[in-house]
């Protein structure tokens, strides 16, 4: 309740900074350590969702962040609440996401003795965020929220966590709220423009890479009619398919795990490569095989709005400072040359990506989830959501969704199972009218447990779970490495149609692919949170190859089993 003396307790103060920032939806699990703060949303127009895991909090603000750019909210509970949440601030660590994690901590007081609960927030994610402070005086909260805002959003994004002493939070203290931040825009100089277009005019084979955040619906439109004008084939890096057009007569594919093997020989075979808001990272580099390190074979343009991360593994040809959104608007002014060499190879570029995507692959099994994705795009909207977690599972969905358009696809290039339904949750929280799927493994699904939240607040978003009944991904490797030697990767899973009743949910069970269109339209139709349990064969651990396969290969290279564990 507030004071009429003009004072304010410091979660009071708190919680009117996000609402001077402009946050329209928070996520927490509820803590005694920040009960000022919890209070203060109490006649706040703020939408609190309570979750069942710090993890899935997380999850949830990370997805906001991606989706909007701006800062994610999460509040968790000191101590294991806080180590809960540390996925989620790993996300958007490796993401490059804005999100501002508050925690609770013990009373100034009683700090440095180990009090229940305490944890020295600096020390545990001084590597993993982009800046962890503590408040220690209320007066200051304005101050410190600004700049957290700021920082998550400035540069190459990501989490910012800030520490709440509990009885800091009931102190009283008078100060105005700060103004609202914006985000601030890097530009590229013309000079590097000008550089850029001469680099294009040189080259015979080039070729766009586009990844990382800080992208926005009008920065996709204005780099698709950059691609148009200059006739230049583009690739998206893993997970940031949304971020052009699959149908584009410039799309070259998706180079993220399992690419195309001509999309893979095409970019080997480049002579300028544009890294646009990307850091070609492990998975698009192919286990950072496709350039040289530090200096590229290929000639390298690298856009980036993090200072800090040009030159960090690739010494570019040409390095720009400069966040998406500016950059693809400065391309405008670049002029195309008389002659684009390099147009036919971009048409055989997408020839090549509509046939890798056309047809799913047979599949041993009844259920081929490649045939379903296929069965997807054809149906869904272009507006439609598709969330994931990690698995092999999501090779399915690259290679057969295609994404139309921006921020389609919600889904961490950190490779961290349990994100997918909480993303779900979130946006389907944030954007009701969209419809919001998440594909899910067996595993994965189990890991990110908020389906009850989804029930809670009536967000009808469906959950696909591909069920083979083990952690594929390590599964696919052992085979690969120790053939035959199945050790710690088998599940024995629920009844996840009946799962989602248990809940209240909507569930369903698909034995065979031509039952799909029907659970799926009954999903659709029951209005409620669902899952549609999809029995996978285990044999089909990829979209290209079988575990059989993969064993068989090993076998034949030498690899011997020596005992099969299960």
């Amino acid at each position: 309740m507030r004071s009429n003396d003009g004072t304010r307790t410091g979660g009071e103060l708190l919680v009117d900074q996000l609402v001077a920032h402009g946050v329209k939806q928070a996520f927490c699990v509820p803590g005694e350590s920040y009960l000022a703060a919890l209070d203060a949303f109490y006649d706040r127009k703020i939408d609190l969702i309570v979750c069942r895991q710090e993890s899935g909090a997380a999850y949830m603000a990370e997805a906001v962040g991606k989706m909007t750019g701006r800062p994610g909210i999460c509040f968790v509970t000191r101590g294991p609440g806080v180590t809960n949440a540390s996925g989620g601030i790993h996300v958007a660590k490796q993401d490059s996401t804005p999100m501002i994690v508050f925690v609770g901590q013990v009373a100034r007081d009683m700090r440095e003795r180990e009090a229940f609960q305490e944890i020295d927030y600096r020390a545990v994610f001084g590597t993993m965020a982009k800046w962890v402070t503590e408040i220690d005086d209320p007066a200051r909260i304005p101050e410190l929220v600004s700049r957290a805002f700021y920082i998550a959003t400035s540069g190459r994004p990501g989490p910012v966590v800030i520490a709440l002493p509990e009885d800091m939070l009931v102190e009283k203290a008078t100060v105005p709220d700060a103004a609202a931040f914006e985000p601030i825009e890097t530009w590229p100089g013309l000079t590097d423009m000008s550089r850029l277009q001469k680099m294009i005019w040189a080259a015979e084979k080039p070729i766009a890479l586009l990844g990382g955040s800080r992208w926005s619906q009008q920065a996709c439109a204005a780099f698709a009619r950059f691609a148009e004008r200059f006739a230049m084939p583009v690739a998206t890096t893993f997970r940031r398919g949304h971020l052009f057009d699959s149908m584009h007569p410039c799309y070259a594919g998706d180079l993220g795990i399992g690419p195309n093997p001509k999309l893979l020989a095409r970019v080997k075979a480049a002579d300028l490569i544009l890294l646009v808001g990307g850091r070609l990272s492990e998975m698009p580099s192919q286990s950072y095989t496709l350039l040289d390190i530090p200096n590229p074979q290929i000639k390298l343009v690298h856009i980036h709005p993090g200072a800090e991360e040009i030159g960090r593994v690739y010494r570019p040809h040409l390095g720009i400072n400069a966040s998406p959104t500016a950059f693809c608007s400065a391309l405008e002014g670049l002029q195309p040359p008389n002659e684009i060499k390099w147009r036919g190879g971009t048409e055989i570029a997408h020839n090549d990506y509509l046939t890798w995507t056309e047809k799913a692959t047979q599949m041993p099994g009844a259920v081929n989830l490649g045939e379903i994705m296929v069965w997807l795009r054809g149906k869904l909207p272009a507006d439609v959501i598709i969330t994931n977690g990690a698995g092999n599972f999501s090779g399915w969905i690259h290679r057969f969704f295609r994404f139309r358009q921006y921020n389609a696809h919600i889904g961490p290039t950190s490779g961290t199972m349990g994100y997918g339904v909480p993303a779900a949750v979130a946006l389907k929280q944030l954007y009701p009218q969209r419809p919001v799927i998440c594909v899910a493994g067996d595993g994965d699904f189990l890991m990110g447990n908020e389906f009850a939240t989804a029930v809670q607040y009536n967000l009808p978003i469906i959950v696909l779970v591909a069920d083979n009944g083990i952690y594929g991904t390590i599964r696919m490797h052992q085979e690969r490495d120790y053939p035959g030697r199945q050790v710690g990767t088998y599940l024995k899973n629920p009844d996840f149609a009946g799962y989602a009743l248990a809940f209240g949910g909507h569930g369903a069970v698909v034995e065979k692919t031509a039952d799909f269109p029907a659970a799926f339209a009954a999903a659709v139709a029951s209005g409620k949170p669902s899952i549609i349990h999809l029995k996978i064969d285990p044999d089909a651990i990829t979209p290209s190859t079988t575990l059989t396969a993969i064993r068989e290969k090993a076998l034949a290279g030498g690899n011997k089993p020596s005992g099969t564990h299960r």
